[in-house]
């Protein structure tokens, strides 16, 4: 797994230099700023739709994203790829890009926080997974595949297993788990049918077809789901990278995230 998980790095570190080195016409380079802002997966919806206001507002900057899991995205920074700005779905990672003074810690704010559910494929045969309401039915034996995000690259996986052990349920499925590297893959695997249910955030839940998966419960977790975003100390692009970080923490931010299910925070 290790392995596999720095084959991946290597090759996405590769590909987003690859990224920065393209060459715009001379005279639109002169005018415009790129950044490149890597933002955990589950903001991809609310992130995409600030980017169109921010460049709306700003039309001299561009903002280039790079979604992935919040794990993969840190080593990605640790590796020197070239970003700008870091949205984690997790303390723990920009807690340890702090810790190796690769993020600027001043710039650091929580800006959203989002809540757990327990989703299952909408099916009307009789395979089961209807039966499916509270943690605890997970351990039945009709449930034979249940995603989940890897809880080392992917922090909705890592909320996920604490809830499970404190459930007490961890060693009892963790056979019957598939890990996925985002929690846009494990709501895939929902959505197609491939598992009896998935742990997923509130957000992608809503904005995925209801007519594929039903929310069977909220999870309480051990860990409180915060999204923290700050500049990356490399950044040649600081003061644009401030601008982004401040529209995102602003009440226009603030809205966007509140359409999309997250509730937002006052830490700015």
């Amino acid at each position: 797994m290790e392995k596999s998980h720095m084959i991946m790095i290597i090759a996405a570190v590769i590909l987003v230099g690859a990224a920065a080195m393209l060459v715009m016409p001379s005279s639109q380079a002169d005018e415009n700023t790129e950044i490149t802002v890597s933002a955990a997966a589950s903001l991809t919806e609310s992130f995409t739709e600030i980017e169109q206001e921010f460049e709306t507002r700003n039309p001299n900057i561009d903002v280039n994203f790079n979604f992935a899991g919040s794990g993969s995205l840190r080593m990605q920074i640790e590796a020197g790829a070239p970003i700008d700005v870091f949205a984690s779905a997790s303390q723990k990672h920009m807690d340890l890009l702090g810790s190796e003074e690769l993020i600027d810690t001043d710039t650091r704010y929580d800006f959203a926080e989002n809540s757990l559910v327990l989703v299952v494929p909408v099916s009307g045969e009789d395979d089961g997974e209807e039966n499916i309401m509270t943690l605890e039915d997970l351990a039945d034996g009709s449930v034979t595949k249940i995603a989940i995000g890897d809880p080392e690259v992917a922090p909705v996986g890592r909320y996920a297993k604490e809830s499970l052990e404190e459930a007490s349920l961890w060693a009892n499925i963790s056979e019957k788990l598939i890990y996925a590297e985002t929690v846009k893959q494990v709501l895939v695997y929902v959505e197609n049918g491939e598992v009896d249910a998935g742990f997923v955030y509130m957000t992608d839940a809503t904005t995925s077809d209801m007519d594929k998966i039903e929310i069977v419960a909220e999870i309480p977790v051990t860990t409180s789901i915060s999204y923290p975003i700050a500049i990356v100390s490399s950044s040649t692009e600081k003061e644009a990278s401030q601008e982004f970080i401040d529209f995102v923490v602003s009440e226009e931010g603030k809205a966007i995230f509140e359409k999309y299910g997250f509730t937002v925070t006052d830490d700015n």
